[in-house]
């Protein structure tokens, strides 16, 4: 579950949800199913159904962790099973924690240090090239402000896309709606609550670009891991 955070991006995004479901009554049933709601964007409540789901999420999950020392071609079939698409020369280190799998889309050749959280309710795209350092949250659901909806179960998500050949230093949380441009690169520690742009180095708590990549600058090293 995504914890409240006030800076302003993020604060914004929960703001904007608030004034919208103010004005057009986003929280009442309409016909619609809760996972429907939830492919939609809009805001839903967790039933039985995503409930089912999530639970083969979590079986899956772990059946990757057991198999992924003792039989990667099996660790790999299992990731497959599990998400929305898996590229090629994926290498995924457990554990792995999911909301759904099925809503993570993950590009040739990424890399995964162990630890990933991808609360997948809405998309999670990871382009191909990509390097993911250890304990990375991807976290796209969105809680209401208003405390009475947010007691009642309802929530909605805004999806993530990471580009192609990103580094995301270790613990670098990345919040709802966030898309990283390709090349980027995200220092260590960092909570990325805006969009960053492509071949940017950004740090820091909120994220803020302190240097845009050049040629020379491409093939330096770094401490961001």
């Amino acid at each position: 579950m995504l914890g409240v955070d006030l800076s302003p991006g993020v604060f914004g995004v929960y703001a904007r949800s608030m004034k919208s479901s103010e004005e057009k009554n986003l929280y009442t049933p309409d016909g619609r199913t809760n996972r429907q709601r939830m492919i939609d964007g809009d805001f839903y409540i967790a039933d039985n159904e995503l409930s089912t789901l999530s639970s083969r999420a979590q079986r899956l999950c772990d059946l990757h962790a057991r198999a992924f020392a003792s039989d990667p071609d099996i660790a790999s079939f299992i990731l497959a099973s599990l998400l929305g698409f898996l590229g090629e020369k994926v290498e995924v280190r457990p554990p792995l924690r999911v909301d759904y799998g099925e809503n993570l889309f993950i590009g040739d050749r990424t890399f995964i240090n162990f630890g990933l959280i991808a609360l997948d309710v809405a998309p999670i795209h990871i382009g191909a090239d990509c390097q993911i350092g250890p304990n990375v949250q991807l976290l796209t659901p969105i809680h209401p402000v208003e405390p009475g909806p947010r007691r009642e179960g309802w929530e909605s998500a805004k999806p993530i896309t990471i580009g192609d050949n990103v580094w995301l230093g270790g613990g670098v949380i990345i919040c709802p709606g966030v898309t990283i441009g390709d090349e980027a690169v995200i220092g260590a520690g960092a909570v990325v609550t805006r969009d960053i742009p492509a071949r940017c180095i950004a740090v820091g708590n909120p994220a803020r670009v302190i240097r845009r990549l050049d040629e020379e600058g491409a093939r330096g090293g770094g401490a961001l891991r």
